[in-house]
C-alpha cells in the first residue's frame, strides 16, 4: 500500500525517479516503531516491497513523533532520523524525501473537475494557514499569561539576571577563601 502510494508520487515527479534509476536493485529499510518496511528500487525509478528478510543498503531509523515532523515539513527534523549503510544511496533517498511533492490539485482534478480541486487545495491551505497562525497565538498567549498574569515560567531576562548573581557570588567566594587561606598561613 505504502509503496503503491509512493510510487503514484513518483510517477508524477520524473526527475526522482530519474535520480533512483542508477541504485536499481538497492534495497532501503524504513523502521518507525513498531513497523518496518523494506523497499527496493526498480529499474524504472520506482519501488517495490522487499521480501521480509532481504538484505537492506541503507537503514533509516525514526520514531513515531519525527515521523509527523517529517511529514509536515520541519528541516530540522531531517537531521534526527538515524541512518546507516550506503550512504550514496541514503543521501539520495533523503534528498528526494524532502523534495518530492505530492499535487493534490492534479489528483482531485480527476475526480472533482479543475476548478473544485483548486477551490479544495485552497481551502485546506487557509485552513492550515489558519491552524498555525491560532497555535501560535494560543502559544503566545498562554506564554504571556504564565510569565506575567500567573508567574509559572520564568521571564529568560529573568533567569539572566539570576545566572549573572550566581556567577558574582560564586566569584566573590573563591575570592573570600583564598583570602581566609591567606590569613591562616
Amino acid at each position: 500500500m505504502f509503496d503503491a502510494a509512493l510510487n503514484h508520487l513518483l510517477r508524477g515527479e520524473s526527475w526522482a525517479r530519474e535520480r533512483l534509476k542508477p541504485f536499481a536493485g538497492k534495497t532501503a529499510h524504513f523502521v518507525v516503531p513498531p513497523f518496518s518496511l523494506l523497499l527496493t528500487v526498480t529499474s524504472s525509478g520506482e519501488v517495490a516491497k522487499a521480501a521480509g528478510d532481504a538484505a537492506s543498503d541503507a537503514k533509516f531509523v525514526l520514531t513515531p513523533p519525527l515521523l509527523l515532523r517529517l511529514i509536515g515539513r520541519d528541516e530540522a527534523a531531517y537531521k534526527q532520523v538515524e541512518i546507516a549503510g550506503d550512504s550514496e544511496f541514503a543521501g539520495e533517498i533523503a534528498y528526494i524525501a524532502k523534495n518530492l511533492r505530492w499535487d493534490a490539485a492534479e489528483d482531485l482534478s480527476r475526480i472533482f473537475g479543475d476548478i473544485a480541486a483548486q477551490r479544495i487545495v485552497s481551502t485546506a491551505e487557509s485552513f492550515s494557514t489558519w491552524g498555525k497562525q491560532s497555535f501560535d497565538s494560543l502559544s503566545r498567549s498562554f506564554s504571556e499569561y504564565w510569565t506575567e498574569e500567573r508567574p509559572l515560567i520564568a521571564k529568560s531576562t529573568h533567569v539572566k539576571q539570576f545566572i549573572a548573581e550566581v556567577d558574582a557570588l560564586r566569584d566573590d567566594v573563591e575570592r573570600l577563601e583564598k583570602r581566609l587561606q591567606n590569613l591562616s598561613h
